[in-house]
């Protein structure tokens, strides 16, 4: 069944909605683990992962309200989420920001893959959309490397 240009483009801010929740989780847990962590492994993980999913969130925050206002549509309130209790430690939250931030880019490959964006975005959707990708691409092999040396 065939949407409408309307549909399509709620739909993509839907999509992208979400995708930029789950970034903003991962940015969330990132900033209580620093505030766990000693000064300089905090700033290891300021410069190997906070910074790279923050600019990834900040990406996909001005993809989705460009876009909207665009197509003349409400951008709508992106959520705040919680990282949980501080109780978890440093790894949870490392652990739970990797996997949002992967959530993160599956929501946005599938919103690549369904050529919503291609049929009913545009050039700088499409431009944002893959940006955000690439800055959350490095996430988890960073985070691995960052985690193997945590403790030592």
């Amino acid at each position: 069944m065939a949407i409408t240009a309307l549909e399509a483009r709620r739909q993509i801010l839907d999509d992208l909605a979400a995708a930029i929740d789950e970034i903003g989780l991962a940015v969330a847990c990132l900033g209580e683990a620093f505030e766990l962590l000693a000064v300089g492994t905090a700033d290891r993980l300021d410069a190997e992962l906070f910074r790279p999913v923050q600019k990834a969130y900040g990406r996909g925050k001005r993809t989705h309200s460009q876009f909207a206002d665009r197509c003349g549509l409400p951008a709508g309130g992106l959520a705040a989420p919680s990282p949980g209790p501080t109780s978890q430690g440093a790894k949870a939250f490392i652990e739970r920001a990797v996997t949002a931030a992967g959530d993160a880019d599956r929501r946005i490959a599938a919103l690549q893959d369904s050529m919503l964006p291609i049929e009913s975005g545009d050039a700088d959707l499409r431009a944002g959309l893959s940006e955000t990708r690439e800055l959350l691409s490095g996430v988890p092999t960073s985070a691995r490397e960052f985690l193997r040396a945590l403790g030592r």
